[in-house]
């Protein structure tokens, strides 16, 4: 039997701390402790300032930092010989993100990227329909977020001019399209009115044209008390009511499928109406953070990562080319208003 593996957390925010209840908690780990430069939390567990204040053997470190420091702290864990679990997104920008995959390779550590959503086993189950061509040729998609974000999510923070949900939401979105359908070409991104505040993107439509010749859109909003996103969908977020509404749609040439209820429907032309076969939702053996715990230790075990670093590097890629998008039509209004004061 081998020994647990040694577990190091680097932040405490929220996902930080259920990252280290999550290692505390399982019989194959073992917790080295908590590093967050504020001694303050999470006392009743060994305490560092920061990675370097760490002699202990490590064997994985998760990374719960805020993105802008995802890749300085995983170059650091990769040159001290650590595998990593990293929040996603992967890294704050793509320069930051190719450091990490080179740093990563130079080092020949494992890697893996917190995307958590593709270890429901409903998507899981949603990609291999795909797959084995339950619909046929993946011909176009359609997918909704929309939410209303209560006020003082924005009050007094970061959020009070940025606060985008491209990169702190939709990025879980994009990359569900990713590993179900494959590869994004390209993106194009229209800004809806800002209603709370007029710098910040809240809402929009977003056009993806995939590698296989699959189209795709995203309707956003964090506006809007809607049934339809994934939290809502699956339940999956307990700080977000569920209603259970399917909020993707995935067309081929044989057919179609919905998104978390898995109907299938199929149909020869629209000479008869397409028939619905449900394709039972298999439940989670664990929870998303507890499934993503398991498959780090197979892969510091060796095993192949189901989204490591290069991987997420394409999600991060797709958010990004889609925040530009939207930040520039805000400049862009920005600049018309100036000029017509």
């Amino acid at each position: 039997m081998s020994p647990p593996k040694r577990i190091l957390v680097v932040g405490g925010g929220l996902i930080g701390i259920r990252h280290l209840q999550a290692v505390e908690a399982h019989p194959d780990c073992s917790l080295v402790g908590l590093a967050d430069p504020d001694m303050t939390l999470a006392s009743d567990v060994k305490r560092f300032a920061s990675m370097a204040e760490v002699t202990e053997p490590v064997d994985g470190v998760i990374i719960a930092t805020p993105t802008g420091l995802h890749a300085e702290h995983g170059v650091y864990a990769a040159e001290r010989g650590w595998h990593m679990l990293i929040e996603k997104p992967v890294a704050g920008d793509l320069p930051g993100a190719e450091a990490l995959s080179h740093a990563v390779a130079k080092a020949g550590v494992g890697s893996l990227v917190g995307h958590h959503r593709r270890y429901h086993r409903s998507v899981q189950q949603l990609k291999e329909l795909v797959a084995d061509g339950a619909v046929g040729t993946p011909v176009c998609a359609n997918l909704i977020w929309a939410m209303r974000k209560p006020d003082a999510y924005f009050e007094g923070n970061w959020r009070t001019a940025g606060g985008s949900p491209v990169m702190i939401n939709l990025v879980h979105d994009i990359d569900i399209l990713r590993f179900v359908l494959g590869e994004i070409a390209t993106t194009t991104a229209l800004r809806g009115k800002g209603l709370r505040a007029g710098t910040r993107i809240e809402s929009g439509a977003i056009a993806l044209a995939f590698e296989s010749g699959a189209t795709g859109t995203i309707s956003f909003a964090d506006t809007s008390p809607s049934p339809w996103g994934f939290e809502a969908a699956t339940g999956e977020n307990p700080n977000i009511g569920t209603t259970g509404q399917d909020m993707m749609w995935i067309m081929g040439t044989k057919g179609a499928v919905s998104y978390p209820s898995l109907t299938l429907w199929s149909g020869r032309d629209w000479s008869k109406p397409a028939e619905s076969t449900p394709v039972a939702p298999e439940q989670d053996a664990k929870a998303p953070l507890d499934a993503q715990l398991d498959h780090f230790i197979d892969v510091m075990n060796g095993a192949p990562p189901l989204i490591d670093v290069a991987d997420a590097t394409k999600t991060l890629a797709a958010a990004l080319q889609i925040e530009a998008q939207l930040a520039a039509q805000v400049e862009g209004a920005a600049n018309a208003r100036n000029a017509h004061a």
